[in-house]
């Protein structure tokens, strides 16, 4: 049984002085007015020129991201590499309609795949399909609506960029992490994401495509994807998460008049999500598990499985992950136990990334007992230091 709350290990990379900062920051968190207002005024702020980097770089940014660019992330590459821990960069600007934001974000992935060619201390590349194309285009080509030319031509486009993506991250011997979207425009994405697994998994899973298992239906879309992978000779890549757009999507359904795709409760949810790592592990000779979850149960269940099915610890068919910034307890352990993880590690300009700190803070502060784990460690790891 693994033990997550062994904070020695967990906090072992920070000083004294990170550990206070640290505890201020989510002290902060845990106020879910405060992070309301405070995202609201930081991103007001920005739009109007105001200098914000000054408060926000040495706080809430360098909790949640490893830098502004690929070599600003590499000490903390090696920081978290020192625990065993492994990390994926992920090019966390929001996405733009404009070609010139399209083609920006696409060569700075193309860098994210070229900088962790041979390099075992980063075993993944990541994107957000949404970065390559409009999501009005995403939803209609989802809904199998009529396309005109243009629309036609936008979609082979997408297609084209997804490819280049997966050819490289191919070529290059990079795993390639896939990132789910909303529901209404997710069909499209699952469409092309299942055409590069079954061109670039031959020999093993290169591509991944993401299961949000807080969507009823998503259980059984692995199955399907797992008959798929079977049927065309090919491994299946699969990155699970309980999912990030839960009260938007019921929000939509409602408003539209159509039945939710989210599940009924956390219960049926986190059902779900275990049953699919039970279903995965029972059928690892094809599939290539990525867990990434912040629940611990999910996390020590994952490991159980693996050793009822005389799995080594190692395997390299299964990894566990973490944003970076939260879970620590949970990646640290897992990682001195033995196990493969890797943290997500958010880059970019500071700007740019506000959007993706603001849903950070949110998080801690909508997750039940999110802030208030993060807190009882830090503040256990203060005591034992003070002896």
């Amino acid at each position: 049984m693994i033990n997550f709350h062994n904070t020695e290990i967990v906090f072992r990379n920070k000083s004294n002085s990170d550990l206070r900062k640290s505890y201020l920051l989510f002290s902060a968190l845990a106020h879910n007015w405060l992070v309301k207002a405070g995202g609201k005024l930081t991103q007001s702020l920005f739009k109007i020129g105001f200098p914000v980097n000054w408060f926000v770089k040495p706080t809430i940014y360098k909790q949640f991201v490893g830098g502004e660019t690929i070599s600003e992330c590499i000490p903390t590459v090696e920081t978290l590499n020192r625990s065993n821990v492994k990390a994926i960069l992920d090019y966390s600007v929001e996405g733009t309609d404009s070609e010139e934001g399209i083609q920006l974000a696409l060569e700075e992935t193309l860098r994210t795949i070229e900088n962790a060619e041979g390099n075992p201390d980063i075993p993944f590349a990541v994107f957000k399909p949404t970065a390559f194309t409009t999501i009005s285009l995403l939803t209609k080509v989802s809904a199998g609506e009529q396309l005109t030319p243009a629309e036609a031509a936008g979609a082979d486009k997408f297609r084209e960029r997804v490819e280049l993506l997966c050819k490289t991250a191919y070529e290059k011997n990079v795993s390639i992490l896939i990132d789910a979207e909303d529901s209404w425009y997710q069909n499209f994405i699952d469409e092309v994401v299942n055409a590069m697994m079954a061109k670039y998994n031959r020999n093993r899973a290169i591509v991944f495509n993401t299961f949000q298992m807080y969507r009823h239906d998503r259980l059984e879309f692995l199955k399907k994807s797992y008959q798929m992978a079977v049927e065309g000779n090919y491994f299946l890549g699969a990155k699970f998460v309980r999912g990030a757009y839960m009260e938007k999507e019921r929000a939509r359904a409602a408003h539209m008049g159509y039945p939710s795709p989210i599940q009924p409760d956390k219960e049926h949810t986190d059902h779900d999500y275990n049953a699919a790592l039970k279903f995965c592990i029972e059928h690892i000779d094809r599939i290539t598990i990525f867990n990434g979850t912040h629940n611990e149960y999910s996390s020590s269940y994952l490991c159980e499985l693996m050793a009822g099915h005389n799995l080594a610890k190692d395997d390299p068919r299964i990894w566990f992950s973490q944003l970076y910034g939260m879970s620590d307890h949970i990646s640290f352990n897992l990682a001195h136990a033995g196990y493969n993880v890797a943290k997500y590690v958010p880059y970019g300009p500071v700007k740019h990334v506000i959007p993706y700190l603001v849903r950070r803070a949110e998080e801690n502060t909508s997750v039940k007992g999110q802030t208030g784990r993060e807190l009882s460690l830090i503040k256990k790891e203060i005591a034992r230091r003070k002896g």
